[in-house]
């Protein structure tokens, strides 16, 4: 009789099987019933409803939600594909935000389908499915996103509503900036006699900076014999001019954000007290509050780390060959690392004391920064030299969030968009919140990027004057839950109060 540690490592040979084959969405014919409960009761497999499971880690604790929301599109896709073959699409709301780039996870799912039951399939986390019983667009207005059916660009555009452009004026202006003439908006509105559409469309074209576009629209429209009343379908003119050359909707969004997010801040941020007169003085303040600062944003990572292991890899007494546990190296390499990159920072910060730009120093430096905080792992063979060779190169999650970064690719358009950004800026305020915000948003690196984030704001906070800021452990909860308001409800007010009760208190600065 096999013993129970090899039944269940072939119940994970064949768990492996379906991953290797690419599938999220795990349905109960896929595995026998005894390879099932075996994965269902070890913690590998979690049913999202009725038949339908998805691969786990039995280490989750209860309640976590990362798997879920990491597996969230793949299963829908699936599900999707199993209950309707090819007839469905999602709505055409729902596939500008995925046009746009705005992959997080929403709380309901609206998807078109002519054989749909009109009622919603609840999921895991309060998430559901919600099929409309709606005829589809035709076949040449559907496209296949990332193994999701959802509309053609234009036909998007055409079929949703005015209530969304003023819902989610930053997507709408973002997917209107990618059309590059109107001849595939036009043939649909004229094959259909969308005339009201028409000027609908007109209007929001107007409105970001398009008039050659929306006179095209309106002057063809009525050569054809249709009357168009031209009408804006925003509730407001955009925050930002948007360029006729910039297509990317990444780019165009984070623009448009950046605009939108610091008129809150500047509501809610003190005024900076300006450079310190002493340079020296405030470096020694920088180097005070290392041990408290090393302490709390390792440990909100995860790491655990004390501070006689921060003061004694500060001192250089340590050993890492001399550490047993394989945990207890990985805490000691990342104290290390933390630590070089710590000093890295704290030059970069001389640099903004002695008033060179903020933003063209990070932009410049932040390259060192993840290197140093890295290379004790790379030099233990932890990691590989070419990790540290630049931004990531594959899609990452981040725990417990419904937020999904951006792609790759999207990352390669934002990172230099961000740093123009941040250069440009004339408030510090706004360097520091949505300097930290937008760079853990977007999650350039595989990892570090919470620690990356901290010092970038730290950077930003010496722009102003203001004191290097700790955030508390004891804290990370609010903190986490601002940073999944913003990202996900593009609302950075709460992440704007949260810091600036942290500056104002100066919390965490001694431990």
């Amino acid at each position: 009789m096999a013993a129970p540690s090899e039944k269940l490592a072939e119940s994970l040979a064949v768990l492996k099987d379906l991953q290797d084959r690419g599938q999220v969405a795990v349905r109960a014919s896929d595995l026998s019933r005894t390879h099932r409960e075996r994965l269902l009761r070890t913690g590998f497999l979690r049913e999202v409803m009725k038949g339908w499971y998805i691969p786990a880690r039995p280490d989750e604790p209860e309640g976590e939600s990362t798997s879920w929301y990491a597996s969230f599109w793949a299963f829908s896709a699936a599900y999707l594909n199993e209950r309707f073959g090819s007839a469905w699409c999602l709505s055409a709301e729902q596939s500008i935000c995925l046009l746009t780039g705005n992959r997080s996870v929403p709380r309901q799912l609206l998807v078109r389908a002519p054989k749909g039951g009109n009622k919603p399939t609840g999921l895991l986390f309060d998430t559901s499915i919600f099929d409309l019983r709606l005829d589809l667009p035709s076949k040449a207005d559907i496209e296949v996103k990332d193994g999701l059916r959802v509309f053609a660009l234009h036909a998007a555009l055409i079929a949703c509503p005015p209530a969304h452009f003023r819902a989610s004026p930053v997507e709408m202006r973002a997917a209107l900036a990618m059309v590059q003439d109107a001849s595939d908006l036009l043939s649909r509105l004229l094959e259909g006699g969308h005339s009201t559409i028409a000027g609908r469309l007109a209007g929001a074209m107007r409105n970001i900076g398009r008039g050659q576009t929306a006179d095209n629209i309106v002057g063809t429209m009525q050569a054809a014999g249709y009357t168009v009343n031209e009408t804006d379908p925003f509730a407001d003119q955009p925050p930002i001019t948007l360029g006729l050359r910039e297509t990317s909707p990444h780019v165009n969004r984070l623009r448009m954000n950046w605009a939108q997010m610091r008129t809150d801040i500047l509501r809610l941020f003190p005024e900076p007290p300006g450079l310190p007169k002493s340079t020296a003085g405030y470096l020694k303040q920088v180097d005070e509050a290392y041990v408290s600062d090393a302490y709390n944003s390792l440990s909100i990572e995860g790491y655990k780390v004390s501070a006689e292991l921060i003061e004694r890899v500060r001192s250089g007494q340590w050993n890492p060959d001399s550490i047993k546990s394989d945990q207890d190296q990985r805490d000691a390499l990342a104290a290390r690392g933390y630590w070089q990159s710590f000093q890295a920072v704290k030059e970069s910060i001389g640099k903004v004391l002695r008033k060179e730009n903020a933003g063209v120093v990070a932009g410049a430096e932040h390259t060192i920064w993840y290197r140093e905080l890295f290379a004790p792992s790379v030099t233990a063979g932890l990691l590989r030299p070419a990790d540290l060779a630049g931004y990531r190169n594959g899609p990452v999650y981040i725990r417990r969030s419904m937020h999904t970064p951006p792609a790759p690719e999207a990352v390669r358009d934002l990172m230099p968009a961000f740093f123009d950004l941040l250069e440009q800026e004339d408030e510090a305020a706004v360097r520091v919140v949505l300097g930290h915000f937008m760079f853990v948003y977007i999650h350039p690196y595989f990892d570090g990027n919470g620690r990356m984030g901290r010092f970038l704001m730290n950077v930003m906070l010496a722009s102003g004057g203001y004191p290097w800021t700790v955030v508390p452990l004891e804290r990370r909860n609010d903190y986490m839950a601002a940073l999944e308001e913003a990202s996900v409800e593009e609302n950075i007010k709460p992440f704007a109060k949260f810091l600036v009760g942290l500056v104002k208190s100066g919390v965490g600065k001694s431990r």
